[in-house]
């Protein structure tokens, strides 16, 4: 079966439309950042490093302060919630809106066990770094041979 030429333009200019009709709502569809709906489930972006005996997290959360944050922590479980408020001036109407706002959350299972009891938690220039030493029995011990 053969094809006219005209259908198949007729239908690259209707995906031509409908990727114009994306861009006018998602700004960003199609870069190579991704898709905005991608980065917002993977709110806040974090790092995590090893410092033999302890886990550092660096975990980006501007415009939160501490109030607004919640870190709970259990075992090698841990997890990062909280709820990030309009910033909208009060009477103003919002026409769109690419600023996340609502509650959040995000949770890692780390490679080792935490003690929980000596976790540091700092939030400074809207990152928040937690150090997170390695409870006794996940820390390696040299053994000595006899």
């Amino acid at each position: 079966m053969f094809t006219r030429i005209s259908d198949i333009d007729r239908l690259f200019g209707t995906m031509n439309f409908l990727q114009k009709k994306l861009d006018n709502l998602y700004s960003d569809y199609g870069r190579s950042s991704g898709y905005r709906w991608e980065l917002e489930q993977t709110f806040p972006r974090t790092n995590l490093y090893e410092n033999g005996d302890s886990f550092e997290i660096r975990a980006e959360v501007p415009r939160l302060e501490k109030k607004d944050l919640n870190v709970k922590i259990q075992g090698n479980y841990l997890e990062i919630s909280g709820t990030r408020e309009s910033d909208a001036p009060e009477g103003y109407k919002t026409h769109k809106t690419e600023r996340g706002i609502g509650s959040f959350s995000r949770s890692f299972t780390l490679p080792a066990d935490v003690d929980s009891t000596k976790v540091e938690a700092t939030l400074k220039d809207g990152v928040l770094y937690l150090i997170l030493p390695k409870h006794e029995v996940a820390k390696p011990k040299k053994i000595s041979i006899s």
